[in-house]
């Protein structure tokens, strides 16, 4: 009798008993051989379960949740290159256009003609501001015949990204501490640290660390009085990362914007609450003489001249075309809308936690001093058997990421726990949130805590930009 063979066809094979799922998949040592497209992609598709549920991410302030149309738009854009305005001119209009309808919401006194760039978040957009006002001061010195030496910078308790500018061109950075019951700078705290090597005074309009505002109108009367008394003249770059896309919506009466004279540049996080996807950033000056033309590329890419500031070269324009699409796609009304339920719903939360356990809040999410965001201690006093390290470990079990963590030097020994409301976290998951939250102290009651201390117990990080 003939045996026949008959030809395996690898096609119709299931994805479950195929050659690339029969083995661990890759880590150190580059693959050898190819692999059937599908196979690999269901790999790595099942190696990504192992992330978080990115909506139950209550530390990020990144956005978790986009449009379907933002989606397609993303991959529309997956080939294009945002540095590369001549090939790519109509995304390089988009950018343009954002650009000048944030001059616009900022109240820029030249918004039509003023300059401002993407970036690929606000830490690239909060170096480049400072760069700029380190160029401006040196410049006013260098006129008087004074020394550029000792540049210095004056702010409140800010994000890692402003250590980072600041060491990187050997800038001294006078952060005012925070103190039990004094969260962030005032005109005070301020004026003590300015002198005429400062080269700009830094609000962070919306903290990473409590939600708060640094009312920045308040620091510039300072500023303004001090130029009286001594001739100084001190600028303010407001580190708008969150509330820049939240105030002109929710609170339009704050004065923190181009509204105040003092207010030379403005930077934002796009894929914070400007609603993008992750990797968008603003930065935009008060007008086109606040940028020093010193700092400004004109590149000779691909044929075209190409003027750009930026610390980076090729970036995906996804992001900055999602961007102009949201502004289209929501206007004033839809972005007060979103935020204004998220407010809600932080508010909603900040009311409902005191009564589940023994919690101050230390910010409840009113949006004239701040950001959607509640952040709480436990009360001094308190007689509890857990710490905030063992309640954030508790919530994990069930996916929620609700960051412990201590407050700042000189308050290191104040540890709180902190919640960014966004665009998706409606009333019924807040209620489900809560309801874990009762369940877990609850536990807590009954069972003894891991006695979680410090880093081995954050939940994460609680400074993302």
């Amino acid at each position: 009798m003939a045996l026949h063979r008959i030809k395996r066809n690898k096609d119709t094979d299931p994805v479950f008993g195929s050659s690339a799922l029969a083995h661990a998949a890759a880590i150190k040592l580059f693959p050898e051989s190819e692999q059937a497209a599908r196979e690999v992609y269901q790999l790595v598709h099942d190696e990504l379960y192992l992330d978080g549920n990115a909506r139950q991410n209550l530390a990020t302030f990144c956005q978790t949740w986009e449009e379907d149309e933002v989606h397609k738009l993303m991959d529309l854009s997956i080939d294009k290159n945002m540095i590369d305005k001549d090939e790519y001119p109509q995304s390089a209009e988009l950018e343009n256009r954002c650009i000048h309808m944030l001059a616009d919401l900022w109240h820029s006194p030249a918004a039509a003609s003023t300059l401002g760039t993407s970036t690929v978040g606000s830490s690239e957009a909060c170096m480049l501001s400072g760069l700029a006002a380190l160029w401006r001061w040196r410049a006013v010195r260098k006129a008087a015949g004074k020394p550029t030496s000792t540049p210095n910078m004056v702010c409140g308790p800010v994000q890692v990204c402003w250590h980072k500018f600041a060491r990187y061109w050997d800038i001294e950075i006078r952060e005012v501490p925070m103190s039990e019951g004094h969260w962030f700078m005032t005109p005070e705290d301020m004026l003590e640290r300015v002198d005429d090597n400062t080269i700009v005074v830094v609000p962070t309009f919306g903290q990473t660390f409590t939600g708060l505002y640094e009312t920045v109108l308040p620091l510039s009367d300072a500023l303004d009085d001090l130029e009286k008394r001594t001739g100084l003249s001190v600028d303010i770059h407001v580190d708008g990362a969150s509330g820049a896309m939240l105030a002109p919506f929710c609170a339009p009466d704050i004065l923190w914007d181009f509204r105040v004279p003092r207010v030379k540049s403005i930077s934002t996080s796009g894929h914070k609450f400007g609603l993008a996807p992750l990797g968008a950033g603003w930065v935009v000056w008060r007008d086109a003489k606040e940028l020093p033309e010193g700092l400004i590329f004109h590149v000779n890419y691909l044929g075209g001249d190409m003027p750009t500031f930026a610390l980076n070269f090729s970036r995906p324009a996804g992001q900055i075309i999602a961007q102009y699409y949201n502004f289209l796609r929501l206007g004033r009304e839809g972005y007060e809308r979103i935020h204004s339920a998220c407010y809600e719903t932080a508010q909603f939360l900040a009311r409902e936690l005191v009564k589940v356990g023994p919690f101050e809040m230390l910010y409840n999410g009113d949006p004239q001093l701040g950001i959607p965001a509640l952040t709480w201690r436990l009360k001094p006093g308190a007689k509890t058997n857990y710490s905030l390290y063992d309640l954030a470990d508790r919530l994990r079990i069930r996916g929620w990421l609700v960051p412990a963590y201590s407050l700042p030097a000189n308050v290191e020994n104040v540890v709180v726990q902190r919640i960014l409301v966004k665009q998706g976290m409606s009333i019924d998951m807040a209620k489900l949130l809560l309801a874990d939250f009762t369940r877990d102290i609850q536990f807590f009651d009954e069972h003894q805590p891991h006695g979680f201390k410090g880093r081995e117990a954050e939940a994460g990080n609680h400074a993302g930009r």
